[in-house]
């Protein structure tokens, strides 16, 4: 595929909300013959979005019968161990891919002591914010059956590492499952001035996992949320462009291509911000972050799932979120 496909007409009331909640992320998988499973975070809406999720964001469990949706909320899934656990107080950033015959849920986690700071003080005082951000780890969840339930592996698989380029914390997992079961696992990293991809490898979901001495992007252009897919040749990523020095647009999605899964180059975008609902309203999104794909039985890319947000560009600005269900055409 050395294009990504069109986006389809958008289901005005598929994918998955939550009254009252911010909901990002999503990430979905097929459970044969019953429906689909839609791992998603959310949390509080009292809270500022950004700093809310540090505080309270939570991994939900939701399904329906249509790849599409809508989504029903079925349960909460993470955090489930003690607050003092690495990951006892958030749980973000859900992927799942199935790896030989189980299910593998990755994501970040991180805690904190003492009660958070109150709404009406977040943006002015990022402190704890800051202490929070800079704990989050990478952790991994495993289940035999698309829907769980989930055996939680109790340590982080993959920490910030003291005195190298991935020292300030570790984010955004993108697991990618190889033919021959190797897993790579890609993530986000910077220090300070530069975002990068790193990469590391296992062969089991509960490592250990070896990474690779340098990153596998490391650019002046800045994307992050990548998702990572092995087409049977090579590997493809789609990211965010932050700034648009890939794509031509801020905070559209960037297409990468690379035969060995470390050294990329880049095929453009693989879409815009601009979705046509089934009703025929074509919107441009503040948001359409964190993307992940749902396959056919073939390995093509089947649906888009999205974490959207309305208001007048990026997530900072956004009034609502939800994860946007988004059928893909080849093109």
């Amino acid at each position: 595929m050395n294009r990504f496909p069109n986006f389809g007409p958008v289901p005005r009331n598929g994918g998955f909300r939550l009254k009252d909640s911010w909901v990002w992320c999503g990430s979905a998988v097929e459970d044969p013959g019953k429906g689909f499973h839609l791992y998603a975070s959310r949390w509080r809406k009292d809270y500022p979005m950004f700093e809310g999720y540090l505080f309270f964001s939570e991994i939900v469990h939701a399904f329906s019968e249509r790849p599409e949706g809508p989504y029903r909320y079925v349960e909460k899934i993470l955090p489930c161990m003690p607050g003092s656990h690495w990951d006892g107080r958030i749980a973000h950033n859900p992927t799942i891919v199935k790896w030989k015959n189980q299910y593998l849920l990755y994501y970040i986690g991180s805690t904190y002591t003492g009660d958070p700071t109150p709404a009406d003080q977040c943006a002015a005082d990022h402190s704890m914010v800051d202490r929070i951000w800079r704990k989050l780890c990478i952790g991994v969840a495993i289940a035999d059956h698309p829907g769980g339930p989930w055996r939680v592996v109790p340590h982080p698989v993959l920490e910030p590492r003291k005195d190298n380029w991935d020292h300030i914390m570790v984010t955004n997992p993108a697991p990618c499952v190889l033919p021959d079961g190797t897993i790579y696992l890609y993530y986000r990293t910077n220090d300070g001035t530069r975002f990068m991809i790193g990469l590391a490898m296992s062969d089991h979901p509960e490592g250990p996992y070896q990474r690779f001495d340098s990153p596998a992007w490391d650019d002046d252009c800045k994307i992050e949320d990548p998702f990572v897919w092995h087409d049977g040749n090579e590997f493809n990523m789609i990211a965010k462009d932050i700034t648009g020095q890939l794509t031509g647009e801020e905070i559209s999605a960037a297409y990468l291509k690379s035969e060995n899964g470390h050294q990329w180059r880049s095929m453009g975008q693989a879409y815009s911000r601009r979705i046509t609902y089934d009703d025929g309203e074509s919107v441009t999104l503040g948001a359409l972050e964190r993307p992940q794909l749902l396959f056919d039985a073939a390995g093509n890319p089947r649906m888009l799932f999205a974490a959207a947000g309305d208001g007048c560009g990026g997530f900072w600005k956004a009034h609502n979120t939800w994860n946007c269900a988004i059928p893909l055409i080849p093109k």
